[in-house]
């Protein structure tokens, strides 16, 4: 009989994707090794190997995963507001906020693996996954003027930036002003949020 149930292992894996999920985010699938990872969760490298094929298998599944926690914070907004439009709307509010930025292991994987899946092959199962999970993040974000795209654009370009100078005032502006374009009284320009969104606060119904 095997040490280790079916059911402990399957544990196993999924306890790995998650750490590899929000660490991957955090500092980068090169930022840390898959013996560190294993460690942070109580496991050693040869239970790795045991589940994973390869750490590239591991980044496709964490990448899977992270965009799945992304599907349920969205659709938490969908819950918590009255319209999609106003989810929309509240969405920005966070996405462009200082806990958003300074929190990147639990963040947004759009930017969270935006860095790491510019050097990946551009052909691969984690490219793949990527590029799926932008697109349905795009889908959500989409209005009868534009797919989305623009808005995910200027979402993700914001945060990345903003993360790459925290601790300067350029961060705080870059977050303020990025909002503001979203959010002015007079509407966002066509291709953002889209013209029939008005601002709202993150706790409007």
């Amino acid at each position: 009989m095997s040490r280790v149930s079916q059911a402990q292992a399957l544990e196993n894996r999924r306890r790995a994707v998650a750490a590899a999920s929000q660490l991957f985010r955090e500092r980068g699938v090169n930022g840390i090794s898959v013996a560190d990872l294993m460690k942070s969760i109580g496991l050693t490298t040869g239970g790795f190997y045991k589940q994973f094929p390869s750490k590239e298998a591991l980044i496709a599944e964490a990448a899977q995963a992270a965009f799945g926690d992304l599907d349920l914070l969205l659709a938490s907004f969908d819950t918590a507001h009255g319209d999609h439009a106003t989810a929309r709307g509240a969405l920005v509010d966070f996405y462009l906020s200082a806990e958003h930025r300074d929190q990147p292991g639990t963040g947004c994987p759009t930017a969270g693996f935006a860095g790491d899946m510019a050097r990946e092959p551009t052909a691969g199962e984690v490219r793949e996954t990527y590029a799926a999970g932008v697109q349905e993040f795009a889908a959500w974000l989409s209005t009868d003027a534009d797919d989305g795209l623009p808005m995910v654009a200027t979402l993700v370009g914001a945060i990345l930036l903003a993360r790459a100078t925290a601790g300067t005032e350029l961060s705080e502006k870059i977050l303020e002003s990025t909002h503001k374009a979203l959010t002015a009284p007079h509407g966002p320009r066509p291709g953002l949020l889209g013209t029939e969104t008005a601002r709202v606060g993150p706790d409007a119904t």
